[in-house]
């Protein structure tokens, strides 16, 4: 039984609220951790690497008679590449689409750089916000204060909420504001549904993710991977192949590694995990190709959920 299920047995009698709640915030401040959290499970992919998410991730919670979809928007930052720039529009437009945004602070780093620009554009956004400090058992009280004060001078915040993603400490009043707060109205999605993300495409999410935990060190940012085949089998397992896509030839032997020792570990990984996902035997193939310039190719902007920015 998943925990939607078992929230939905204990639903009192009531009339039923359902949102859209969009999580921003700078590269790193832990929105994918804070995601999986609220929801219950893993949908949304985690990373030490800046900029891991690329494309809005859905996670769906139910809290008392509250539906929440919230939506994991990529890190916001100066962009320098053209997808830097469709991450950011993605960003942008998950949060203007809402009925209630959370901005997530990283209170170690505080009010500076890509979250001090963050503020700004907040000006402009008219949806309802809250505040959400992060990180908060790594930060003596008063400046978590000092932090709270700025940062609600220079936008006007419903409310503040002081959390630990990584513990879940502050979370559950987090879940009983937003269950509060949503509008009445049905359900978006199945009352058992975690994630509007396709298989194929969390496959290929949960494989980059492998990748970036290995190589993050060494393999630039210029990779992506795509679910090529997935086939149900008579044996109850799956077969899956994916393709991880690079710029160069130098970045191929990088994610092969010596003999195929990186890609062997990032198969092992990637099929474990997949396994506990999908309850049944994975044989998953992966194989690396160099494509010069992916990052220029509209295809590959769609595969990846983003808009492609002319210009």
């Amino acid at each position: 039984m998943t925990d939607n299920e078992s929230k939905v047995e204990e639903l009192e009698a009531g009339p039923t609220k359902s949102g859209f709640v969009a999580l921003i915030g700078a590269t790193n401040a832990g929105k994918s951790t804070l995601l999986n959290r609220l929801v219950g499970a893993k949908v949304s992919i985690v990373s030490h690497k800046v900029q891991t998410t690329r494309a809005i991730v859905r996670g769906i919670a139910i809290h008392d008679n509250a539906q929440i979809v919230f939506m994991d928007t990529p890190g916001i930052f100066k962009p320098r590449r053209r997808l830097d720039r469709a991450m950011v529009m993605s960003a942008w437009g998950g949060a203007k689409d809402a009925d209630l945004i959370m901005l997530l602070v990283d209170s170690e780093r505080g009010i500076r750089g890509d979250a001090e620009a963050i503020l700004e554009g907040l000006k402009d956004v008219h949806q309802p916000k809250i505040l959400i400090l992060n990180k908060v058992d790594r930060v003596k009280p008063e400046d978590l204060l000092t932090l709270a004060a700025a940062a609600n001078e220079a936008v006007s915040f419903e409310q503040t909420f002081m959390i630990s993603a990584t513990t879940g400490s502050g979370c559950d009043d987090l879940m009983n504001f937003l269950a509060q707060r949503l509008p009445e109205g049905p359900w978006y999605y199945p009352e058992d549904q975690i994630s509007d993300l396709p298989m194929r495409q969390l496959a290929a999410e949960i494989t980059r993710e492998k990748l970036f935990l290995r190589l993050h060190q060494e393999l630039p940012y210029a990779s992506h991977v795509e679910t090529e085949k997935w086939e149900e089998r008579k044996d109850g397992s799956v077969r899956i192949e994916q393709v991880i896509y690079v710029e160069r030839e130098s970045q191929k032997k990088i994610a092969l590694g010596k003999g195929g020792e990186a890609i062997k570990a990032i198969s092992t990984a990637s099929r474990k995990e997949l396994q506990q996902i999908l309850e049944q035997p994975v044989h998953l193939f992966l194989f690396v190709k160099v494509r010069e310039n992916w990052g220029d190719d509209p295809e590959r902007f769609r595969e990846m959920g983003l808009e492609f920015p002319k210009g």
